[in-house]
């Protein structure tokens, strides 16, 4: 189930990961969202932890994160109806070797995305020789079943421990789906009752949280609140599910009238992930508040200490995709960053006083040190990606990412030395004609502009009209540039104070390197894939 999961992913690309992060635009879309993505990669531990990861990154919010959660936890049943409808109704092992056979020589061929397909349709064949071979390894018979007999003839203490050891096995596996896949061929095979295999189904739900509390640790608040609620959403169900234990056994068994008892089984466990998400759906504001009172607000402050860890969890190892979006979002925050600093600094040129600089300079100080920081540890996160199995778009785009953060680090500097300087000028109670600071004001706007600008299109590609518009900005602030150094040459000459002249020219300076910033931003955002 991991070679097949692992390769339905990575054949995938990024386009399936990325649907995680857009259609979830309200609960019903979330469900089916969740819901279709867990069918077509067989694994709501993955699903999970792609959300936990989309929320640490700030691609979802919390409520939005539920719908999805619910509805992975619906299409991770799909494993149990595949292994029940075809594990043994239909002599499919027989075609098990030559699908397996298939897959090995597409992995051969040197296209990714054949490799690719190719260890999915290997995981496929492996899973109906191995279910096969669950089949042959359970048939005993009954008198060597001893234990097993007595056990299940324990009433509701056999449901207890069924259930039990569905959480533990569960866990240790780290796959439901693969555990039911067990529970299903055991059950077929006569060797566990209908009661127990219920019981270790239930049990498996539980079991199953395991990956999404994992991938939770280190995350951010929101993230563990996301873990909170898939545990919370299997264990609540799980409990009501055992105390209704009878007539929920009951309600299947009508259902499934004379079905064999894999298809009972696969009922179940359907069933009882769509009455859950009934029952849950409805208080789901509810369902958030009650997480957000159990796991409190991180209490680092904003803009003063930045961590970001590189962790290698589960689905990370079958593909980077997560970890590029990750890489993304960070630059954009970045780049939300340096643009905040620069708005402050635009006040500065219409209120230059010392209210202006009590308000912002420490502020400014805060975000440049915090970019140094982003800086710092997004190169080494990136150098970490490169280092995972990659295409050669992704590398491609991995080394631009690099650059383009070196660009912002180097933007942030540039927009405290700015902030420097208007302070030095208010310090030293340094004069400027009207006429001159008004001069700056299109100058700034325009720098402004072209921030704006990149914020907009920071992880995009661009294409060679918006370079065009990148390159007319680029020409604009340039030509601004040299009218303002000339008439500050020009007030130099005819005796204007030496020391005020040459801090509005570091000013003009300073302005015209962000602007470079910029557009070396934008050239690298054209070789993006």
């Amino acid at each position: 189930m991991r070679l097949m999961s692992g390769g339905i992913q990575k054949s995938a690309g990024e386009k399936l990961q990325r649907a995680l992060g857009v259609m979830t635009g309200n609960r019903f879309v979330a469900i089916l969202t969740g819901l279709a993505i867990t069918m077509i990669i067989q694994s709501s531990g993955a699903t999970t932890v792609m959300v936990v990861s989309f929320i640490n990154a700030g691609l979802l919010t919390l409520s939005q994160s539920v719908g999805v959660i619910f509805g992975a936890n619906i299409g991770t049943t799909i494993t149990a109806w595949i292994v029940a409808l075809f594990g043994f109704n239909f002599q499919i092992s027989t075609f098990a070797a030559p699908i397996f056979g298939l897959g090995f020589f597409l992995t051969f061929i040197k296209k990714a995305t054949c490799r690719n397909i190719g260890e999915a349709v290997m995981g496929f064949g492996l899973l109906f020789m191995g279910l096969s071979g669950l089949s042959d390894v359970f048939s005993f018979d009954p008198e060597d079943l001893g234990f097993l007999q007595k056990v299940q003839d324990l009433g509701a203490l056999s449901i207890f421990i069924g259930f039990i050891v569905g959480i533990f096995i569960t866990a240790l596996m780290h796959s439901s789906s693969a555990f039911s896949a067990i529970v299903i061929t055991m059950a077929y095979n006569n060797i566990i009752t209908w009661e127990v295999a219920a019981a270790m189904t239930l049990g498996s739900n539980v079991g199953s949280t395991i990956d999404a509390v994992l991938a939770s640790v280190g995350t951010n608040a929101d993230a563990r609140r996301s873990a909170f609620i898939h545990v919370f959403f299997n264990v609540a169900g799980t409990v009501l599910a055992l105390i209704l234990f009878n007539p929920l056994l009951a309600f299947v068994s009508f259902l499934s009238g004379s079905m064999n008892i894999a298809i009972r089984i696969s009922i179940l466990h359907t069933v009882f992930k769509i009455v859950t998400t009934l029952c849950c759906l409805p208080f789901v504001p509810q369902i958030v508040r009650l997480s957000q009172i159990v796991i409190k607000d991180d209490s680092t402050p904003a803009l003063k200490y930045y961590r970001l860890d590189f962790q290698e969890n589960q689905i990370g190892k079958e593909s980077v995709a997560m970890y590029i979006i990750r890489v993304e979002k960070e630059i954009a925050d970045m780049t939300d960053v340096v643009t905040q600093m620069f708005n402050r600094l635009q006040q500065g040129f219409t209120k230059r006083n010392t209210s202006f600089v009590d308000e912002n300079f420490e502020e400014l100080e805060l975000a440049e040190n915090y970019c140094d920081q982003m800086h710092e540890q997004l190169v080494r996160y990136i150098i970490q990606c490169q280092q995972l199995p990659i295409n050669n778009n992704q590398r491609n785009n991995l080394s631009v990412m690099i650059q383009v953060t070196d660009e912002l680090e180097g933007m942030s500097d540039d927009c405290f030395s700015v902030g420097v300087l208007l302070k030095r000028s208010v310090e030293k109670k340094m004069k400027f004609l009207q006429e001159d600071m008004d001069r700056l004001i299109p100058y700034v706007e325009l720098a402004r502009q072209f921030l704006q600008f990149i914020r907009r299109n920071i992880n995009k590609h661009l294409d060679k009209n918006k370079l065009e518009m990148a390159s007319d900005l680029e020409n604009q602030i340039d030509s601004f540039r040299k009218d303002l150094k000339k008439v500050a040459r020009k007030r130099l000459e005819s005796g204007a104070d030496v020391k005020a002249e040459l801090l509005y020219l570091d000013l003009v300076r300073q302005i015209e390197k962000i602007g470079d910033h910029a557009f070396s931003i934008s050239e690298l955002l054209v070789q993006t894939v």
